[in-house]
């Protein structure tokens, strides 16, 4: 049976009497790039924690290539194929790029973080974690420490250390907040090229990133999913234009 890669049936979420997440059905194909868009406090990061175990469930279930991760730890659903960011750059400062990527790499292999292992002498490791470096263009960066790059270049370096656990499904939250317009040109490029041949799903304030990226578009308001479409079928909703994007004109 071919099963989508991310399926949420009925999934909400409540803190105390008050509710974030509404009874939200959504599949994710295996492949596509999905963006989640809605006004700030619509819910979006809340489902990236719901769906990435940071969070339990209130009630419904949450699929990752039809296997149900009730249940589930953040790192039992990594090494199952589901890796994040975060909106806040979460690296280790004092590390180089290169070591930042071959910790995740440790990290996947059931290592944890081993910092007390000779890395000169983990061939295979160091050699995959400049394949990933290559990948967000940080290859001439790699023997920085993490703190002293660009805050765009860390962005790229923690989407590098999220593909270096060998996720087929990868969730950004918010990837281009805070850059310039050219930094942001570059890391659209680059998300692009990570994530093919791979399932991503992105929260994403920037409409113009949205919309070049995006396969297909869901739209969060007060907890709940108005609409899931392509880039022009949300473009052309008007419930969408309301709520969302602006009125349309008259």
């Amino acid at each position: 049976m071919n099963h989508s890669a991310i399926e949420l049936r009925g999934v909400s979420k409540q803190f105390g009497a008050t509710q974030i997440i509404r009874g939200v059905d959504l599949k994710i194909e295996r492949g596509e790039r999905h963006a989640l868009i809605g006004p700030n406090g619509a819910g979006k990061s809340t489902l990236f924690n719901l769906i990435s175990a940071r969070l339990p469930l209130s009630s419904g279930e949450v699929l990752l290539n039809g296997r149900n991760l009730r249940g589930k730890t953040p790192h039992q659903i990594c090494r199952l194929g589901l890796s994040r960011s975060f909106q806040v750059t979460n690296v280790f400062q004092r590390l180089s790029a290169r070591e930042n990527i071959a910790c995740a790499l440790f990290w996947k292999g059931g290592h944890g973080h081993a910092f007390w292992r000779r890395l000169s002498r983990m061939t295979p490791v160091l050699d995959r974690a400049d394949e990933v470096l290559q990948e967000i263009g940080l290859e001439q960066r790699q023997a920085v420490p993490a703190g002293l790059l660009s805050y765009a270049e860390q962005r790229a370096l923690e989407i590098g250390m999220t593909i270096a656990s060998g996720a087929e499904v990868i969730l950004l939250d918010e990837p281009t907040a805070g850059m310039s317009r050219s930094e942001t040109a570059r890391a659209e490029a680059m998300i692009r090229r990570v994530s093919e041949g791979r399932t991503l799903v992105m929260v994403e304030h920037d409409m113009s990133v949205v919309f070049e990226l995006a396969d297909r578009i869901s739209v969060l308001v007060h907890g709940a999913v108005v609409a899931t479409g392509t880039p022009a079928q949300i473009r052309a909703n008007a419930q969408v234009q309301e709520a969302y994007l602006g009125r349309p004109n008259a």
